[in-house]
């Protein structure tokens, strides 16, 4: 896509700070550095969420993702990991292609990543009933 800013540092016509690529897709540091070493990996094809990749390009993808997060705790002695991606605007979606997050964790990290608990609130019969349907 020619207006897509993932797909630019792909073909070379903008620069990125790429730390992975082979033929079917590329890792680069993310501008935002919400976590120092924060990385973003990508097909190369154009998808713009995870539900349109298909199951071939996701595994390739996901194999970089651990290698990369091995290779991030390792050598910039983070002491774990996020690994996240956001599907359309309402789940933070910025850019519209498909991308993981590697965010390395560190004690002093501000990042705050939680989950309310909902447990209360929500019966999980009906749900797995919805999902499993």
């Amino acid at each position: 896509m020619s207006d897509c800013i993932f797909c630019k540092i792909i073909n070379k016509e903008i620069p990125g700070k790429i730390v992975y690529e082979d033929d079917e897709c590329m890792a680069f540091l993310d501008l935002s550095q919400a976590t120092y070493g924060h990385t973003l990996v990508i097909p190369k094809k154009h998808y713009a969420n995870i539900l349109e990749v298909d199951d071939e390009t996701l595994a390739h993808v996901m194999k970089i993702v651990k290698n990369l997060a091995n290779q991030i705790v390792e050598k910039l002695d983070a002491k774990g990991v996020n690994v996240l991606t956001n599907t359309n605007e309402v789940a933070g979606q910025t850019v519209h292609h498909f991308h993981i997050h590697i965010l390395p964790r560190y004690d002093e990290n501000e990042l705050k990543i939680e989950f309310t608990d909902h447990s209360n609130d929500v019966d999980l019969d009906e749900v797995y009933k919805k999902i499993t349907k």
